[in-house]
């Protein structure tokens, strides 16, 4: 196989009425817009193109605007957010799957006070010790510094009482003010590696996508791409929903795939060939 560089989404766009756009390594980096970004939403939207925004943020959608808002985003650059969150959120909220109906309302959130909006609204009562709770909801460390091993007392705690556990965000890592931080996903990988149960929402899951597809409103999947940084869940995640992807090969992946600052497409190809992933094109950035 061959992979496509790009230098700017003007390359492709045409083919294109509706795109799913990564937030976090592709519009922003936590603290503001990447150069480029903000000009490329607009040109999309002066061409006509509908603009959905797709997080693995463990937040309600109406927070991830605000947040985004606050950072330099502005909402007349897209026409809808869905969030990682507000699915979790809403599985929590109206329990129509047996996972759901069976969890018990003793709830042992681990997250950090960043997250606490995702409460609001829920019939639960949150405690503090595995040995009160009925499950876990888990939206990542409490801190930007914090490692795995600060969690594990509380996982085997959990374990040792089979707590099921809802993950709001699939994310292993995340780079934030330019350093890697771990994620709610790495929490919940670890979980599930020691015989834990866990339910996560978000990408790389299909049933997001058909969330984003609704705010868009184009029927063709064929004329939707998806635009995302991470091959484990931006990638996986519009190919489980049979979109076609743009690969952000400067987001999360950079040290991997770049060499002097520039982009390596054969290492690129090599990522893609083993994790069995096709998208049409790769860029560095995303950028007009």
């Amino acid at each position: 196989m061959t992979i496509r560089v790009i230098s700017g989404v003007r390359e492709i766009a045409p083919g294109y009425d509706g795109f799913i756009l990564d937030l976090w390594g592709v519009v922003h980096d936590g603290t503001a817009p990447f150069p480029g970004v903000l000009d490329c939403m607009e040109r999309l939207i002066a061409a006509g193109k509908r603009l959905v925004l797709l997080s693995n943020a463990p937040r309600r959608s109406d927070d991830v605007i605000r947040r985004i808002t606050r950072i330099g985003v502005p909402e007349r650059l897209y026409h809808g957010v869905m969030s990682s969150g507000e699915e979790a959120w809403l599985h929590l909220k109206h329990r129509s799957e047996p996972f759901y109906a069976a969890l018990g309302h003793r709830c042992l959130h681990i997250g950090s006070e960043r997250d606490l909006e995702i409460r609001e609204g829920l019939d639960l009562a949150f405690v503090d010790t595995p040995a009160e709770a009925d499950f876990i909801l888990n939206t990542g460390p409490a801190e930007w510094e914090d490692a795995l091993e600060t969690y594990m007392p509380v996982m085997h705690a959990a374990l040792a009482r089979r707590l099921p556990m809802v993950c709001a965000n699939p994310d292993l890592v995340v780079v934030h003010n330019g350093k890697p931080a771990l994620c709610a996903g790495a929490l919940a990988e670890e979980y599930q590696r020691l015989g834990g149960r866990v339910r996560s929402h978000g990408k790389p899951h299909p049933s997001v996508y058909d969330s984003c597809l609704g705010l868009l409103g184009i029927a063709d999947k064929r004329r939707i791409l998806a635009i995302g940084d991470s091959l484990r869940t931006d990638i996986a995640g519009a190919a489980s929903a049979g979109i076609d992807s743009l690969f952000i090969a400067g987001g999360i992946h950079a040290a991997e795939f770049s060499s002097n600052g520039t982009l390596d497409p054969e290492r690129i190809k090599a990522a893609l060939a083993e994790n069995g992933l096709h998208p049409v094109a790769a860029a560095a950035r995303f950028v007009w």
